[in-house]
């Protein structure tokens, strides 16, 4: 099993934390690593709340933390920011994190059904206590829904050419494993790409569609701004294009505020500027990417809010 890594930990936490003293939510707590590092960061007034869907993230960390005063641990999606950040009543959040990748423990462990390298249950939920499984929604989804998800989710060349194969065999035998979901996809898969298996689009794609990543996030970057304190600053480590892109959107549309003709002289706060961003994407170092190859996808990005 490959220890979990946390990406880009000393980039996100240098940007994260510009308060000792302040409140902070890691919305992805993962296995920690970037939790670790916040808590080393801050003072004795300093505060963190750890936010994760998955139930074995947050028992991790309350074993992990146990005794440890500042820190307090909620079992949630990080879509409902804006209720997690009113624990700290009026004052806001001095800094957000999300981590959007998916942590090794649930990649390595075949029981969770994330992996199409290790035959297992095909579940993929982050919290497996609710909601439809991966093998549920195969097993009952109409080929043209899994061809969306597919190509929409996984930007699957040959989503219709799979989803067909995957109804076909669903109609012989319910498809209930990772190994033999990833056998139809590689058999279906007309042209295999070096060094990359031809599940890994598709595992990705079905895996965002069970969790509703995608409207989290929307759901999150609709309600973060007012989660932040004035100054506060939200980091985001983003994966997947799809995510980045929204990302990077959300920022981009937020510095700009209302788009009025050139000529009309207005300050920012007039405009509505509420969310600046704070220097470039930031990507791994050649180094990091050697040492977790995990890493080579991630982007980060960075803003704080003005108003």
């Amino acid at each position: 099993m490959i220890e979990h890594s946390a990406v880009l930990l000393s980039e996100a936490v240098e940007s994260l934390v510009v308060d000792p003293d302040g409140y902070y939510i890691d919305g992805t707590y993962g296995r920690g690593g970037h939790s670790t590092a916040i808590l080393e960061k801050l003072s004795a007034r300093g505060k963190l709340l750890a936010i994760d869907k998955d139930p074995e993230a947050i028992e991790d960390g309350r074993s992990r933390f146990d005794g440890e005063l500042r820190v307090a641990f909620r079992h949630a999606s990080f879509a409902a920011i804006k209720e997690a950040a009113a624990a700290f009543g009026d004052v806001g959040a001095a800094g957000i994190l999300l981590d959007l990748g998916v942590s090794s423990p649930q990649l390595d462990r075949a029981e969770r059904g994330f992996s199409f390298l290790r035959d297992g249950p095909l579940d993929m939920r982050m919290d497996s206590s609710c909601g439809v499984s991966a093998a549920e929604w195969l097993n009952m989804a109409a080929e043209a829904d899994i061809a969306a998800v597919l190509k929409n989710y996984g930007d699957e060349r040959y989503a219709r050419r799979i989803a067909a194969a995957i109804v076909r065999e669903r109609s012989i035998a319910s498809i209930e494993s990772t190994g033999r979901l990833a056998k139809i996809v590689a058999t279906a898969h007309p042209s295999w790409e070096r060094g990359r298996h031809p599940a890994t689009k598709s595992f990705q794609a079905i895996r965002i569609h069970i969790n509703n990543e995608m409207q989290d996030l929307d759901r999150f970057l609709s309600e973060v701004i007012d989660a932040l304190e004035i100054g506060g600053r939200l980091v985001v480590i983003s994966f997947h294009s799809l995510e980045d892109r929204r990302v990077k959107r959300f920022i981009r549309d937020e510095q700009r505020g209302l788009v009025l003709p050139k000529n009309i002289p207005l300050m920012e706060v007039d405009r509505g500027v509420r969310l600046i961003k704070v220097g470039r994407a930031i990507k791994p170092s050649d180094g990091e990417i050697d040492r977790n190859a995990r890493a080579r996808s991630a982007v980060m990005r960075v803003a704080e809010r003005v108003a």
